[in-house]
């Protein structure tokens, strides 16, 4: 195929994921390769971003026993119980719903672990690694188990 003969395509999808525990990972590689499926792009790249500030993408390892190792390391960096500015609600004013939790510790771990992911099309396949996996993390135990579902956004921007 001469490149003049491609096409450039930008693909968008919404994953609802419904979390049952924090911190939870949750591999979501299955759905994200469907979306690359449908996008029909060949060469290009994938962005997978969460929509919340408690809640990360992460590329990792599926074993079991490393991923209770993550939560273990997520506690001593930023144990629920920490003191944080953010959780007293007698002086903190700013972005306050009625509802408002504490949850300063989702915030910090989110901020170690980033809110995307973007990973290369070669073929319309993504080159992951033998054991790479991409995960939804939720962090806030509060936003676990909720009605309202949590939200990754998929798009894919290539040639078909």
């Amino acid at each position: 195929m001469r490149v003049s003969d491609s096409v450039m395509k930008s693909c968008s999808f919404t994953l609802n994921i419904t979390p049952q525990a924090a911190p939870e990972f949750i591999d979501i590689t299955p759905q994200v390769q469907k979306y690359v499926e449908e996008s029909g792009v060949i060469s290009g790249i994938i962005t997978i971003f969460s929509r919340h500030t408690t809640a990360a993408v992460v590329i990792q390892e599926n074993e079991p026993l490393l991923l209770e190792d993550f939560k273990s390391f997520m506690n001593l960096i930023a144990p629920k119980d920490g003191d944080y500015r953010h959780n007293d609600f007698n002086t903190r004013t700013v972005h306050m719903h009625e509802d408002e939790c504490p949850n300063g510790h989702s915030h910090c771990r989110q901020l170690l672990l980033g809110s995307s992911e973007s990973i290369p099309l070669i073929g319309g396949e993504m080159p992951l690694g033998e054991w790479q996996r991409i995960f939804f993390v939720e962090l806030d135990e509060d936003k676990a188990n909720q009605i309202d579902a949590r939200q990754v956004i998929v798009q894919v921007v290539g040639q078909t």
